[in-house]
C-alpha cells in the first residue's frame, strides 16, 4: 500500500489500484490524502501533456514544506487518469 510520509507523519495512504504512477510520481487520489495537512499555494506550473499543475504547501506539527504537493485540477484529455490526484516531492517520502 503506497505512502507518503513526511516529518513523521502519513500525509496519504492508498491501496495499490487507487494510486496512478506517472513519469515515476505516484498520484494519489485527494480521498486518501490528509488534506487537514495541506495549505494551498500560489505556486502553478505548466506541463506540456498534462497542463497546469497548482501546489501545496505540506505542514506537520508547525514545520511548513513550501510546494511539496501537486494536483492539476483541470488535466488535459491526455492526462485525465490524474484529475483528482495529488503526487508529492521535495523531501516527503513515498513508499510503494
Amino acid at each position: 500500500m503506497p505512502k507518503a510520509i513526511w516529518n513523521g507523519s502519513v500525509i496519504a495512504e492508498a491501496p495499490d489500484d487507487a494510486v496512478e504512477i506517472v513519469e515515476g510520481n505516484v498520484y494519489f487520489p485527494m480521498h486518501a490524502v490528509r488534506e487537514d495537512l495541506l495549505q494551498p499555494s500560489d505556486n502553478t506550473s505548466s506541463c506540456y501533456w498534462k497542463g497546469r499543475a497548482n501546489y501545496y504547501h505540506v505542514v506537520v506539527d508547525g514545520k511548513v514544506n513550501q510546494d511539496a504537493a501537486w494536483t492539476y485540477r483541470t488535466p488535459s484529455d491526455a492526462a485525465q487518469r490524474i484529475a483528482g490526484h495529488v503526487a508529492f516531492w521535495h523531501g516527503v517520502e513515498v513508499e510503494r
